[in-house]
């Protein structure tokens, strides 16, 4: 290799990564996250957990909406900075050493977890299941999600509070709620219960989700 490649490699390295050859921004951390005035974000020092040891020394941001409350926990070495844009508000996210690894991993997962408050306090996160099979089908029954999949009784799951179950026809199952790892958790915890086969495509399908079909043994 010449050395004016070699240089122009260097140059291309110390521009993307900075003199520390660490980088030094974070793409998503960087970008401020927008809401509008029907939402209050407030950041406290109050511990997230007092009978947790892994959030004694973690900050609490508590972000409201229209459709509820959610809460997060915030690393000591990441700093808010709240702005009022006039009608809509923003918050940006900053970490005191962008050059060390876990603190800049941390600055694009905060800005991230920030957007989905603000995003499940005002619009809201759902999931869909789609019951495919002869017999499959669902309903609500007394506050639980009642499930019949052809087994010899029907399947009773506990509704997690926060979160909204409709049966809107009995081959369809929405879940609605503000924390979106709920709506997920909870929408593949029903799922486990028949998952989709490859040969005859039937089970519960979350969302748009297909698989490839299999062809039996043939003899």
């Amino acid at each position: 290799m010449s050395f004016a490649s070699l240089g122009q490699r260097l140059l291309r390295h110390t521009a993307h990564y900075g003199q520390t050859g660490t980088r030094q921004m974070s793409h998503i951390g960087s970008l401020p996250v927008k809401y509008p005035s029907a939402v209050q974000i407030t950041h406290t020092p109050t511990p997230f957990s007092t009978t947790d040891a892994r959030f004694f020394n973690k900050s609490t941001l508590t972000v409201s909406g229209p459709l509820g409350t959610r809460t997060m926990a915030i690393e000591p070495f990441v700093k808010l900075s709240m702005e009022d844009l006039g009608g809509e508000s923003q918050v940006t996210v900053q970490v005191e050493d962008s050059g060390e690894k876990k603190q800049r991993q941390m600055w694009g997962t905060t800005r991230a977890l920030i957007n989905n408050c603000v995003t499940g306090v005002t619009e809201g996160f759902s999931a869909t299941l789609r019951f495919v099979g002869v017999g499959y089908r669902a309903a609500v029954e007394e506050g639980k999600l009642a499930l019949r999949l052809g087994y010899s009784h029907p399947i009773s799951l506990e509704i997690p509070q926060g979160l909204k179950v409709s049966v809107p026809v009995p081959t369809r199952v929405l879940i609605s709620g503000v924390d979106l790892q709920q709506v997920k958790l909870f929408a593949a915890k029903v799922r486990e219960w028949k998952k989709p086969e490859p040969y005859n495509q039937k089970g519960i399908f979350i969302n748009d989700e297909t698989i490839r079909k299999k062809d039996g043994k043939k003899k």
